[in-house]
């Protein structure tokens, strides 16, 4: 069930373009969100330094718009050590360690059928 701002309550649909599950889905369907989320939930509080260091690829800007996204969410929490220099530690609140698992299947699904997806790639990129 999905209460608006109005106060109408409706079950949730993603099938729906006005369903907010819609906004649920796109954060944690998103790449950085699953790498994150494997991360934080592998080693428990992380620094947002060692979150870059072991997400190759991820720019500063992406992995802080996406820690505060998930913060927004409620999947994340953030800490801040008022000591010189300040120390941030971000984890995963009880709704973001729910997230551990699905997220960790799909992870191991993409690991499973890397080949089989790679050659239907070549495959199909010869067909041009």
């Amino acid at each position: 069930m999905v209460t608006t701002s109005s106060g109408f309550v409706h079950p949730g649909n993603p099938y729906r373009a006005d369903c907010p599950t819609r906004r649920i889905l796109d954060r944690i369907g998103d790449r950085w969100t699953v790498l994150i989320v494997g991360v934080l939930g592998q080693e428990g509080d992380v620094r947002f330094s060692e979150l870059r260091r072991r997400i190759e690829g991820i720019s500063q800007k992406m992995l802080t718009q996406t820690l505060r996204g998930l913060e927004r969410d409620g999947l994340v929490r953030r800490t801040v050590y008022p000591q010189v220099p300040v120390r941030v530690e971000y984890a995963l609140t009880d709704a973001g360690c729910t997230l551990v698992e699905p997220l960790r299947a799909l992870q191991e699904w993409s690991i499973e059928h890397l080949g089989d997806v790679s050659a239907s790639r070549e495959s199909y990129d010869r067909t041009d």
